[in-house]
């Protein structure tokens, strides 16, 4: 497995939080899984992979990290299954997409934002995306592909079989 070095700097490249960039504070989260996870299960503990991913590779070096949970929210925004009216532009549909520290999640759950702070998210129009299903799909048939090439025949396995790598480079970009 492969940790792209542009990533490890600025989070996986799926979530919607601005919190690093508006406050300075925190830690990349492959970064911050694989430091933390020896020691939260030495502790009986459980670590959930908080953001970002965007595509299954990412849930897959999560697990292999150590998570426990991955968080998934941008790659299932856009869905039936999400909350939201389907919202309509230049004969495209889209559904809205919000961090829970983002104007629109203050607005609606706490009345806004206190004077005293800024706002940690964005608010962002993802392609409607129809029923869940072939992305749940597509995410569980990478991580069965990843178990294979490493070797694990659990999910619970994928850590102990994974190793990272740093590199400057995710995958060939001739045919994007």
């Amino acid at each position: 497995m492969h940790e792209p070095g542009n990533k490890a700097d600025s989070d996986f490249t799926g979530s919607v939080c601005t919190t690093r960039i508006k406050t300075g504070v925190g830690y990349p989260q492959l970064s911050a899984v694989i430091e933390c996870a020896d020691s939260a299960h030495g502790l009986k503990g459980h670590i959930i992979s908080d953001g970002g991913c965007s595509c299954p590779g990412d849930v897959a070096k999560a697990f292999g990290a150590g998570a426990d949970f991955v968080m998934m929210g941008g790659m299932l925004a856009g869905h039936d299954e999400c909350t939201g009216e389907i919202i309509e532009k230049n004969g495209k549909k889209y559904k809205l997409f919000y961090g829970m520290s983002s104007d629109t999640a203050m607005k609606k759950y706490v009345g806004g934002v206190a004077e005293y702070r800024a706002s940690e998210g964005r608010t962002v129009e993802v392609p409607y995306r129809g029923d869940v299903e072939n992305t749940i799909r597509d995410v569980l048939g990478g991580l069965r592909s990843t178990c294979t090439y490493v070797g694990a025949a659990k999910l619970k396995e994928l850590s102990r079989r994974t190793t990272f790598i740093r590199v400057t480079q995710q995958s060939s970009q001739m045919f994007t």
